[in-house]
């Protein structure tokens, strides 16, 4: 009686595999059904009531705690200089910002990994017990041992190089004898490429040069990100020095009309005016006060909007720090050439790059795509060498001799019947590209209407400087002709004191003309792409991440 081994899976094995496929499905199912989620539906349906008696207060000082943060200086002055760095360097939108070069470089890191070589190993086994007649004694039983490793290398000319190396065992019962192993090692390097669709360095690195494209057009929008920003800290530390001046215009205007009580009262004492004179004077003072309180809060307004610019650390929002511009404008007339200045901005506004990147995108885009509409030819070839024995030495033996090999060609066509697909995609890319050259010249027309915008602008504020000094000086004369008066007895404090406020009222539009000066200047480097000043500026993009 011949032994016949069974051919059936082991229970246990059968049994190992199914609880490992269940733990594996509820694993997926227990983490998506019990996901915890950041709010509730309800939170989103309610709006809760704020009731002032229930605010927090402030937490009583305790001699326990840790010593508290040195407080932030009472006073500091800042030139704008020193506002730019503090904002490159704190601004927390700017930051955000310089991570996406980094970003943009990290794409093109992962398109140039689709031409870095895989490893690839696998283990099989297989077991097979068929019948070759009608008497079961002649069944035929199999086992086979395979060992694959290989090496898969994609080149940039859109072909495939591949290095196989194959170890096999098999062993055999064609009567029920004994199983005798058979080895069959073998080794084989193929190769296999594109004729025409894909085939090509150019066509096959389009998702590189893509990518570098996209990383030119972020470090332009990085650019365009930094000037925008030192333009905002320019117009805001502008604004502050305005109304810290207005502030000084205000107080002066207050101590005039203090003035102008104690000569009121000095000649109602004397009998040479009436008891309305003081009064004139007192309501005026009470006037001038409320002036004082509004310029007040509009340096704190600035103030604040300064610190959140440039978010230095020692100068939180709700410090008390009095900031105090150091820098002085400096009004000069500047003689424009306004068609060279348009031809300039055009050559250094981003936005412009950023096109013209895109448009570099398209091309390349359309060319990968024409080459998409060509047939699809493959040529394949392929050497391989094989062993054979009765024990592995001896298999391995024989493929080392290189005794039996075979060699293989072969080339294959597929033709798209329509292409309609590919047809699509081309035409896509078309239209897109003509739209962008439309965008492109309205984007140049806003820009060359941007740049002589702010050439007028820059004219206006210079001419309203002008005026506003003329107009402050005859406010200035006209005072002091008042004041004579009022001594000689001629007019009424009221003629006094409005004087004043209109001297009061040239004082501050001289110093908003020469504010909007200075912005005016901001506006028109922010129109041509560059930042305002002599110095160049250079910042780092932030760190790629380990």
């Amino acid at each position: 009686m011949s032994r016949r081994r069974s051919m059936r899976p082991d229970p246990a094995v059968v049994f190992g595999l199914a609880a490992l496929a269940v733990f594996l499905g509820g694993c997926a199912w227990y983490g998506e059904t019990f996901t915890a989620l950041p709010t509730t539906a309800e939170a989103l349906h309610e709006i809760a009531p704020l009731d002032p008696a229930s605010l927090p207060a402030a937490p009583a000082p305790s001699s326990a705690a840790a010593a508290p943060p040195p407080p932030p200086p009472a006073e500091l002055t800042l030139g704008v200089e020193a506002c730019r760095a503090a904002a490159l360097s704190n601004n927390l939108g700017l930051q955000a910002v310089l991570v996406e070069p980094a970003i943009a470089a990290a794409r093109i890191s992962e398109e140039e990994a689709r031409f870095e070589a895989t490893f690839q190993t696998s283990l099989a086994y297989a077991a097979q017990h068929r019948a070759t007649g009608v008497r079961p004694e002649t069944a035929l039983r199999q086992e086979t041992w395979e060992a694959l490793t290989g090496v898969e290398l994609p080149l940039r000319t859109g072909g495939t190089l591949r290095f196989d190396l194959a170890d096999r065992q098999s062993r055999r019962d064609p009567a029920g004898g004994a199983m005798d192993p058979t080895y069959e090692p073998s080794a084989t390097v193929s190769i296999s490429q594109p004729l025409l669709r894909q085939a090509g360095r150019r066509v096959n690195t389009h998702a590189i040069r893509l990518a570098r494209l996209g990383e030119q057009a972020v470090q332009a929008s990085t650019r365009l990100e930094v000037i925008r920003v030192l333009a905002a800290v320019d117009r805001v530390y502008w604004r502050l020095y305005a109304s810290r001046r207005v502030l000084e215009v205000r107080r002066q205007d207050y101590e005039l009309a203090e003035r102008q009580l104690e000569t009121a009262r000095r000649l109602v004492d004397s009998g040479a005016r009436s008891v309305v004179e003081v009064m004139r004077a007192e309501s005026a003072l009470a006037s001038r006060l409320e002036g004082i309180i509004a310029a007040e809060n509009a340096v704190r307004e600035r103030q604040r909007e300064l610190k959140r610019v440039i978010h230095r650390d020692d100068l939180p929002l709700h410090s008390e720090t009095v900031l105090i511009p150091s820098s002085e404008p400096d009004p000069v007339r500047y003689d424009l050439d306004r068609p060279a200045m348009v031809a300039r901005t055009c050559r250094q506004r981003m936005e412009l790059l950023e096109i013209e990147l895109q448009l570099a995108q398209d091309d390349s885009t359309i060319e990968a795509l024409r080459n998409d509409l060509l047939p699809l030819v493959m040529l394949d070839y392929s050497y391989g060498l094989q062993g054979l024995g009765e024990s592995r030495s001896e298999a391995w033996d024989l493929l080392d001799s290189r005794r039996y090999g075979q060699h293989r060609v072969g080339v294959s066509l597929v033709v798209p019947i329509g292409n309609v697909a590919a047809e699509s995609r081309l035409r896509q890319a078309l239209l897109s590209r003509r739209q962008r050259l439309q965008s492109k010249a309205d984007r140049e027309a806003l820009i060359e209407q941007e740049v002589l915008a702010a050439c007028d602008s820059l004219e206006t504020a210079w001419q309203r400087i002008l005026a506003n000094r003329q107009s402050a000086l005859l406010a200035e004369r006209l005072l002091e002709t008042e004041r004579r008066q009022f001594a000689l007895g001629l007019n009424t404090s009221n003629d006094v004191l409005a004087a004043q406020a209109d001297l009061a009222d040239a004082q501050s539009a001289e110093i908003a003309a020469l504010t909007e000066y200075q912005i005016a200047l901001v506006d028109l480097a922010y129109a041509t792409g560059t930042v305002l000043g002599s110095a160049r500026l250079r910042w780092d993009d932030a760190p790629a991440a380990p």
